[in-house]
């Protein structure tokens, strides 16, 4: 018998929740940047006009000529636009403001759920991993990149009202499943923002542990100073501090993403 693990390539998985403040922008950015650092080819695209995840790597979202928007809408090619960051391995696919504009644009088009998917095909296979960072929304833009993605990861906040919006996002994602891409899979859901010292977080993860089980993460993301602040200097977590506990924790993540994405095959 010979046991062979092959890496799965091209994989894209979204961050969506459209709760806001839940970390999923710093998930999108510190799974990226983790799943770089463990020398996977990764590729970091920002779908929310706010270009928090641009910001976060280090660029200036009012500098950025090109962005995902151009892709979308001008059909642009990618790789004319993605940006090499300081992290090695990871590049970005930016976004600018004028993403907000792109749903009201694309409305009416044909195919208009696929138009990220159509824009992604010609790279998919460049990058080991894509990561999008979904808008705070369940809009056209992020059924897009619901419809572009091989599955999702779903940040869920160690606090009061965690589980509020989810159910919606949920058959967000099986409409998705049922129209547009049947491929998708739920990657897990993640436990964001935990905090040790206090009651409710441990009752939350035991009760989106009891409600979701096996696809629930065992890593969970503490809350943690230097994770929080790095953006603010334009780094992701593990470039302004290795040693924190929130590298490590989106390291951990990524970590245990890689082995669940290994395939096992037998002779």
């Amino acid at each position: 018998m010979i046991i062979v693990n092959q890496q799965v390539m091209g994989k894209i998985i979204a961050i969506a929740n459209q709760k806001g403040g839940v970390g999923k922008t710093t998930t999108a950015i510190n799974l990226a940047a983790s799943l770089a650092v463990l020398e996977h080819k990764t590729l970091l695209i920002d779908a929310d006009p706010q270009a928090n995840s641009t910001s976060g790597v280090g660029f200036d979202p009012k500098e950025i000529e090109g962005s995902i928007y151009e892709c979308i809408i001008d059909n642009i090619d990618p790789k004319e636009i993605i940006k090499e960051t300081e992290t090695p391995n990871l590049f970005l696919l930016p976004a600018h403001i004028d993403l907000v504009g792109a749903e009201i644009e694309i409305i009416n088009l044909p195919q208009r759920e696929k138009m990220m998917s159509h824009a992604l095909s010609s790279i998919k296979d460049e990058y080991d991993y894509i990561i999008i960072d979904c808008s705070p929304s369940l809009g056209l833009i992020t059924v897009n990149a619901l419809t572009a993605a091989d599955s999702v990861i779903i940040p869920v906040q160690c606090q009061y009202f965690a589980l509020e919006g989810l159910g919606k996002l949920l058959n967000t994602i099986k409409i998705v499943q049922s129209r547009f891409n049947p491929e998708l899979d739920i990657e897990g859901i993640l436990l964001t923002m935990f905090d040790s010292r206090t009651r409710i977080s441990k009752q939350v993860v035991n009760e989106v542990k009891t409600h979701f089980q096996s696809i629930v993460f065992d890593t969970i993301i503490n809350v943690n100073t230097r994770l929080s602040e790095a953006p603010s200097f334009g780094q992701t977590a593990i470039m302004h501090d290795a040693t924190s506990i929130g590298a490590i924790n989106y390291l951990n993540l990524a970590r245990e993403i890689l082995k669940n994405n290994e395939n096992v095959i037998t002779e």
